[in-house]
């Protein structure tokens, strides 16, 4: 099952903006963000296409952690709410009182077992090593079992969207 531990794969456009922006570098002379956001947006209409179960894990700080104004973040949480009802993507929320500790900080995708991708600042690594996927398949897992699914993250995800006001 293709899996993410960040919600990369269900950002709404202006959100994927925000966080691309709030990183890019000070003096960058190519301005490729919108490009950049094309390209995730493009890679998560399978999210929607029906070929693939997707599962998507998010830490309940993030959806308290904006990066933008408080309208293109209330969108995105609606967003992940809307896309947490499709039957093909199970999202799940990871309380903040959940224990990480000595679990990775990164954001990865995994693609089955046949490859991971770990989404850095300065662009992807690919990995296809098995020993190094079934690692981040047992983080996965591991993180997995922390998170509320359904409606119990659904409900986390709409008290968010309270708190912003």
């Amino acid at each position: 099952m293709p899996a993410a531990s960040s919600p990369a794969w269900c950002r709404s456009p202006e959100y994927t903006t925000a966080v691309l922006r709030s990183i890019q570098r000070a003096r960058v002379e190519v301005d490729d963000v919108d490009d950049a956001v094309e390209a995730r947006l493009e890679r998560q209409r399978m999210l929607f296409s029906g070929r693939h179960r997707f599962g998507l894990l998010i830490e309940e700080w993030v959806l308290r952690a904006a990066v933008c104004d408080e309208e293109t973040m209330a969108a995105q949480l609606g967003h992940l709410i809307a896309v947490s009802s499709s039957p093909f993507v199970s999202v799940g929320v990871i309380p903040t009182r959940s224990s990480r500790a000595h679990l990775p900080v990164e954001d990865f995708y995994t693609f089955d077992e046949a490859e991971v991708a770990v989404e850095l600042t300065s662009g992807y690594l690919r990995i296809t090593q098995p020993r190094e996927i079934a690692d981040y398949l047992r983080t996965f897992t591991a993180l997995a079992s922390m998170a509320v699914h359904g409606a119990e993250a659904r409900q986390l995800i709409a008290a968010a969207i309270t708190a912003l006001g």
